[in-house]
């Protein structure tokens, strides 16, 4: 499994995505690192570039539906839409549904155990 974790938008605080990439990669998942502040495009665009299985988008600014819905959108008017998207961070119990609604797989909010992640990612991803 190849995964591509992603800051999209402003927010400039990544220790928790650097968090999850270290315990992917000790779990023995090859992980991608692409770096703060980078826009849906550019993220769709390394996605498919990398070939890989799914992207994590990491977003504590408040503006994940607006967010995961253009990496999506992006992913399918590429051509790209089997890559799977998950999304982590600051994220409302409210809006978790609207997520899965959009196509995200799984939502992993502030404070998921480790093990629960690397869990989803090795089990049903």
């Amino acid at each position: 499994m190849r995964v591509l974790v992603a800051k999209p938008g402003l927010d400039g605080h990544d220790r928790g995505a650097k968090v999850v990439v270290q315990a992917l990669r000790d779990a023995g998942v090859e992980v991608i690192y692409t770096g703060l502040k980078r826009t849906p495009e550019e993220i769709v665009h390394e996605a498919v570039q990398e070939d890989v299985d799914v992207i994590g988008l990491s977003i504590l600014s408040g503006a994940h539906l607006l967010l995961a819905r253009r990496v999506l959108d992006g992913l399918r008017a590429q051509g790209a839409g089997d890559i799977k998207v998950v999304v982590g961070g600051i994220i409302p119990p409210r809006d978790v549904a609207e997520l899965q609604q959009l196509g995200v797989r799984h939502v992993f909010p502030m404070a998921t155990p480790l093990d629960d992640i690397v869990k989803a990612f090795k089990e049903s991803l």
